[in-house]
């Protein structure tokens, strides 16, 4: 959650152990590439990866489902609420640190689960996880990752790691296990992927997981020869065949015949939940929610946190805007910790987000573009981009911590009022 000014130091011990891990285990700092001094903003990655990233790959990681409403409507929520700062105010010491189940994080944002990051960029779950723990900022590693568990925990001690579950006692007890012997300290099953969604998307760019060989898949990567000799050629030459390596059965990256396998997740229920509760002796955050009566039953079913979310627009076609519902569940919260992703691109997202009831926001897409076109510097450059955002915004609305950041300080600037509760 956001902190006062005394809460801040209490913390200090354990961000110091994550950045000496990190100064013990990260390689020598890259110098930072020149495409970065062309990149102002999150959605400025977008454009850039386009011209590096296949077609295919591209129309994977950008679209969302069916016809994209939700993923405009994630956007357009954001331009309903306007602010009312205050002035005069002494915000010289402010300080952007953030306090989220007894670790203080260097920004009030961490790097959302996606499953393409190492399609899109050389050993991108990795790329990821190491920036975000030199940046002291959560990652969480998705399910659908091409990467070991085991490996991206080890490389970023800031890790988390994200789940999609089948509703089978038996699987899901053997993914607890195992996430727990890596050494995570957060799981966080995703609940509204119940069955594959409908993204029209996939098939218009050619997308397929795995990857068939096809001529066209040939030619966007010949089309695309950053990526073809500086991630695909390169995993193969000194990592070998990717594969999906943590949901169900192992499947490679390209093949011509495999498929994976998702499990039952229709079949997915609370008792499950209730589980995961029993079995898991970490922090517990349940991804996906939406409605305020299901944010009440995960607070009673033992969840430490939740993530209010619609999947970045990817699941349900027309689901609500999680910043709309925000203020109604983080009532609903009791203790329990209220997050938020989808749709957020800017710093003063990030702190309308904190003022309607989030403790903490996640962002995905910029983060796996700036990892396509830059690796860790261009992951970096993000992180700081929004670092600055954030600092600059605190100074512009009076206010020194973000615990100051309060309701009182935003106004509905045009259409249907959603700041109440």
């Amino acid at each position: 959650m956001t902190t006062s000014k005394q809460e801040l130091s209490r913390s200090a011990a354990s961000s110091e152990q994550v950045a000496s891990h990190v100064a013990g285990t990260a390689a020598r700092p890259q110098p930072a590439p020149r495409i970065l001094r062309r990149i102002l903003a999150l959605d400025d990655f977008e454009d850039a990866a386009r011209r590096v990233i296949p077609r295919p790959i591209f129309g994977y990681v950008a679209g969302g489902t069916e016809t994209n409403a939700s993923l405009r409507a994630n956007r357009a929520a954001w331009d309903e609420i306007a602010f009312v700062p205050k002035t005069l105010v002494d915000t010289s010491g402010r300080t952007h640190k953030t306090t989220l189940f007894g670790q203080t994080y260097d920004a009030p944002f961490g790097i959302a689960p996606m499953g393409g990051t190492a399609m899109a960029a050389y050993q991108g779950d990795l790329v990821l996880a190491r920036a975000a723990a030199a940046a002291n900022v959560p990652m969480i590693l998705s399910g659908a990752s091409l990467t070991p568990l085991e490996r991206v925990r080890q490389a970023g001690p800031t890790t988390w790691f994200q789940a999609y579950l089948p509703g089978e006692a038996g699987l899901i007890t053997q993914l607890v296990e195992r996430v727990a012997r890596a050494g995570y300290d957060t799981f966080v099953p995703t609940v509204d992927g119940p069955v594959a969604a409908n993204r029209e998307n996939n098939v218009r760019s050619g997308f397929n997981t795995p990857l068939r060989p096809s001529l066209r898949l040939a030619w966007d990567g010949i089309t695309r020869p950053r990526w073809l000799f500086g991630m695909l050629l390169r995993t193969l030459w000194l990592d070998g065949m990717p594969h999906f390596e943590n949901m169900g059965r192992r499947v490679p990256f390209i093949s011509r015949t495999e498929e994976r396998e998702l499990g039952r997740r229709d079949k997915l229920s609370w008792k499950h939940l209730e589980l995961i509760r029993r079995l898991w002796k970490g922090r517990l955050v349940v991804k996906g929610i939406l409605d305020r009566d299901d944010a009440r039953i995960a607070r009673e079913s033992g969840a430490d946190g939740i993530i209010v979310s619609n999947h970045g627009g990817r699941q349900l076609d027309g689901a609500v805007a999680p910043l709309r519902v925000l203020p109604g569940i983080s009532a609903q919260a009791g203790g329990m910790t209220v997050m938020m992703d989808s749709g957020v691109r800017r710093g003063t997202d990030v702190l309308k987000a904190l003022a309607l009831g989030a403790q903490f926001v996640f962002i995905g897409r910029p983060f796996l573009f700036a990892a396509a076109i830059a690796g860790e510097p261009g992951v970096r450059h993000a992180i700081k981009l929004l670092q600055d955002e954030i600092d600059r915004d605190m100074a512009l609305l009076g206010i020194e911590v973000l615990a100051e950041m309060r309701r009182e300080l935003l106004t509905t600037a045009r259409g249907p009022a959603f700041l109440e509760k």
